[in-house]
């Protein structure tokens, strides 16, 4: 008999996955309808993933939840560094799916995730920070980079979605972090739709 999504979302444990576990759950919200949305790729997950070690970070910050799968793979790396998330969503439905994603695979006590505009929430959210990742309304990227940036530690990265994929309404926070002093940006490809990473200085 086929066990439908919901059915293991009720069946997994509240205790956290084992890494295998939860990057079987990911795979599962790929395979699911309703479940991704506009999401990252596996590859972009993994490399998210190895950013927030290499940062060190232990206190994170993601712009845009959708369903959860972006934070699950950046809470995978920060439960090897010690750290925790926050992450923003504005839409009900997406973040009722991702609260609900996060308890089941346990990760939750790693994420606080809030409900509201990123452009309202983010200047609540205390400093410093080691990682932000914005994956939200294209247009306002500029000023989701302008909100966070102060708040950052140096040594710390801000990385942002969809650059290679999206860059026309951007383009004003391409062209800021490309001359931005305060930080040094590379575009990378781990997948199709591109990262901007962004190295305080």
């Amino acid at each position: 008999m086929r066990i439908g999504f919901a059915c293991i979302l009720v069946a997994a444990a509240a205790a956290s996955m084992s890494d295998t576990d939860v990057l079987s759950f990911l795979e599962r919200m790929r395979t699911t309808p309703g479940q991704l949305y506009a999401n990252i790729e596996p590859a972009e997950g993994e490399y998210l993933r190895g950013l927030v070690r290499q940062a060190k970070a232990r206190k994170a910050l993601e712009i845009g939840t959708s369903t959860g799968y972006s934070g699950m793979w950046i809470a995978l790396g920060l439960r090897e560094t010690g750290g925790r998330l926050v992450t923003l969503e504005i839409d009900k439905a997406r973040y009722t799916t991702a609260t609900s994603n996060f308890r089941a695979t346990g990760l939750a006590a790693l994420i606080d995730a809030r409900l509201g505009d990123a452009l309202v929430e983010t200047p609540k959210v205390e400093g410093p920070l080691d990682f932000v990742f914005i994956d939200a309304h294209k247009p306002d990227y500029l000023r989701y980079y302008e909100l966070v940036l102060p708040k950052m530690r140096k040594g710390g990265v801000i990385a942002a979605h969809n650059v290679t994929s999206h860059p026309s309404p951007m383009r004003d926070f391409l062209d800021r972090i490309a001359n931005d002093p305060k930080v040094k940006t590379e575009i990378v490809n781990p997948g199709q739709q591109g990262f901007s990473v962004s190295w305080v200085r």
